[in-house]
């Protein structure tokens, strides 16, 4: 069996919607990105078996076959997409794992592209004839009772894990401050486009700040939530004969694992994930050097790190989405990119991990 690495890791800034990248279609935040991610490892369109690609507000078609054509990649490159919603980026990554590790290929981008500025409308139709209904959040359960707005999850998750405002506005804060120290350590990996080179959303955020927020569900406020945001994130995942022809810094991919739980508290499905990995790979949460755990909400982010039992220390160094943004389908993709080269600085092992609506969880595990 194949050992799969990735030598390549790459993203364009996050961008709140209707910002910069507002006249930009997912496919063309995509391609720079892409093209960026081959010229960091010394390779080209030639190479790649495939093209993975998690969009979760593309509406059908085939985004990554877009994404393909857009970035310039060989025809034969017919390009895969997956909607897992906000794990699909982090999915891709898996599924470039069992690709490689099969044999299948040995060349694989996979990441996730989203365009919240340029998605497209949706409306519900009906065969009596009643006019369309729009809507803003898909389904994600066949039980109206057990598929809450995103936002109330979250609050129900804050209350049953009696996790208070404050400390959720404690993390978004925390979130903010490391993303402003670490962004020259974050320029490498960020592809310019449209001029920008940097997330524009980081600031000084406080707790003063944070208390002005009023409330959207409960404790749940737009301080310690994650805006809805343009963006594009890739690794280039290969097997190891090509990573030591190749000669660039390296993550190993240990594992990775995809698990539901409970649909309506989707926050938590990553617990599961988490423990499953670790399980599997036979290491304690002691012993991961740096993790990467999506902050959809604070709340989330704290339920994650405190039932998985990974050191608080450890998680988010370069911050979180909450100082960044959430582009759906790329935010798995960016806690991989984020990873990778967290672990280029410091060695050791790493832990990726994202939920997704509908009680899904998702998490991987890098080792330089």
């Amino acid at each position: 069996m194949t050992q799969p690495c990735i030598v390549a890791a790459m993203r364009s800034a996050v961008v709140p919607m209707n910002g910069a990248f507002a006249d930009l279609q997912f496919h063309e935040i995509a391609a720079p990105v892409i093209r960026a991610s081959l010229a960091a490892c010394g390779l080209d369109g030639a190479d790649i078996g495939e093209l993975i690609v998690g969009n979760a507000l593309g509406a059908g078609g085939n985004p990554a076959r877009l994404c393909a054509l857009a970035a310039d990649l060989p025809e034969r490159v017919a390009g895969l997409s997956i909607d897992r919603q906000c794990a699909s980026g982090l999915d891709a990554l898996v599924l470039a794992d069992a690709l490689i590790r099969s044999g299948q290929a040995e060349v694989v981008i996979a990441g996730g592209a989203e365009s919240y500025s340029r998605r497209p409308e949706r409306a519900e139709t009906f065969a009596d004839g009643r006019p369309a209904r729009p809507y803003a959040q898909a389904r994600f359960t066949p039980w109206p009772d057990r598929d809450p707005d995103m936002h109330t999850a979250a609050d129900a998750l804050a209350h049953s894990l009696g996790i208070p405002r404050a400390d959720q506005d404690a993390w978004a804060v925390q979130s903010h401050a490391r993303a402003l120290n670490a962004r020259p350590r974050l320029a490498p990996e960020i592809v310019g486009i449209n001029g920008i080179e940097q997330d524009p959303f980081t600031r000084a955020l406080s707790q003063t700040l944070c208390a002005r927020s009023r409330p959207i569900s409960g404790t749940i406020t737009p301080a310690n939530t994650s805006i809805a945001a343009d963006g594009a994130a890739f690794c280039v995942v290969t097997s190891g004969r090509i990573a030591r022809r190749l000669g660039t810094p390296a993550a190993r991919i240990v594992a990775g694992c995809t698990v539901g739980g409970r649909p309506d508290l989707p926050g938590l499905a990553p617990v599961a994930a988490i423990k499953k990995l670790l399980q599997d790979a036979a290491i304690t949460p002691d012993q991961i050097t740096v993790a990467e755990v999506m902050e959809a909400y604070a709340a989330q982010a704290i339920a994650c790190v405190t039932q998985s039992g990974i050191n608080p220390d450890i998680v988010n160094p370069g911050g979180g989405s909450l100082a960044r943004g959430h582009p759906i389908g790329a935010s798995g993709a960016i806690n991989a990119v984020r990873l990778y080269h967290e672990l280029a600085t410091r060695g050791g092992q790493g832990l990726a991990a994202i939920a997704a609506a509908g009680g899904i969880g998702t998490a991987l595990l890098l080792r330089a």
